[in-house]
């Protein structure tokens, strides 16, 4: 398989090759997952975008047509939070990057969370969730937010009601061979989120396939600023812009009591206050950032990881490296990110009726 079929082995480095070319073949087409369909069925499971491998499929969770359908209703339902107030887009909305605009999520019944919530693009690549990495499935994280602090919901008195709805209650029976249980709930919002939430046709998609005319000469010269002096691309790799790994960058390390992060779950002192690395994909967007939004700017997030990060004890001393821009490049390293803005379209479907 070549480097462009995975998204964690893609260089790119690629973006250097194509600014000092005029003209590029595009990437190489990629084998997409078996998916089943229906036969007649109008509906189709979008694809991956080029240049990404396939989704990674459970074996105990397949993807049909009818399930990813089901799965976005039930994405947009608020009926699903303990105060029929939020919805799982509630805390992921286009305009703000697939997250929420606040430094800090807030859940159902007024609580209060305690760190930010992160994008949803091309999360079904991701292999562990949340900003510590405790969940090992897309399927857990679902389970924990709907039951936890982000929709309060009592999930077994949820699926009564789902039951209850003449709409819900067919296409559960069509899609699962049984009524609604709080694991099927979560096993089609999941199948939804895996393959509708893909990002890879930004301005910089366009110019990775060969368009020389979407993006900038100062955003071609950040992207060269990204992988070379600046540094970025060494946790910011491969077609999802992260490593997916853990690092201590110093935010929020001069709390009172600062959240171990990654340490709390692998019970690694070494871990202490490392986050997972977000994807830079529809960053420009994304604001505040940080797991704790600490940073209201992309210019302010972007001179505090140029700045080395904040200093600690537990500090990636290793990947994060003060480096001096000039102004120029600074915008231009800037300029580079917002081409990583993605398109979003979701829409609400329509919802079964309680009647």
């Amino acid at each position: 398989m070549s480097y462009l079929a995975s998204p964690y082995a893609i260089s790119i480095a690629l973006i250097i090759s194509l600014s000092a070319m005029t003209a590029c073949s595009p990437p190489e087409p990629v084998e997409k997952s078996p998916l089943e369909s229906t036969e007649g069925n109008e509906a189709t499971i979008p694809s991956p975008p080029t240049g990404f491998a396939a989704v990674p499929v459970p074996e105990d969770n397949p993807i049909t047509v009818e399930k990813v359908a089901l799965g976005q209703q039930l994405f947009f339902d608020k009926r699903l939070s303990a105060d029929g107030t939020r919805s799982c887009y509630s805390c992921h909305v286009c305009e703000n990057g697939l997250t929420d605009g606040k430094p800090v999520a807030e859940g159902a019944l007024g609580k209060v969370l305690t760190r930010s919530s992160p994008s949803l693009w091309n999360v079904g690549y991701q292999s562990e969730f949340y900003w510590d990495g405790r969940s090992p499935s897309l399927e857990r994280q679902a389970m924990a937010a709907w039951t936890g602090g982000n929709m309060g919901a009592n999930a077994e008195e949820i699926v009564v009601a789902l039951n209850e709805m003449d709409g819900y209650r067919v296409q559960f029976q069509e899609v699962f061979g049984e009524e609604a249980t709080p694991d099927n709930v979560v096993a089609a919002i999941s199948t939804y989120e895996r393959v509708s939430l893909f990002c890879g046709e930004t301005a910089y998609d366009l110019w990775r396939g060969g368009d020389e005319t979407a993006v900038s000469e100062g955003a071609k010269k950040g992207a060269e600023l990204f992988v070379g002096k600046a540094g970025c691309g060494n946790c910011h790799s491969g077609v999802l812009f992260s490593d997916m790994k853990y690092h201590n960058v110093g935010i929020g390390m001069d709390a009172e009591k600062p959240d171990v992060a990654r340490a709390k779950v692998t019970g690694d002192d070494a871990h202490t206050g490392a986050f997972k690395t977000p994807s830079l994909r529809d960053i420009n967007r994304s604001a505040p950032y940080f797991h704790n939004g600490s940073a209201a700017t992309l210019e302010e997030a972007v001179d505090i990881m140029l700045g080395g990060g904040i200093d600690n004890p537990y500090i990636d001393s290793e990947n994060l490296k003060k480096v001096e821009l000039t102004a120029e490049e600074r915008v231009n390293l800037i300029e580079f990110l917002k081409t990583l803005d993605c398109p979003c379209d979701l829409t609400v479907p329509e919802l079964p009726s309680e009647d």
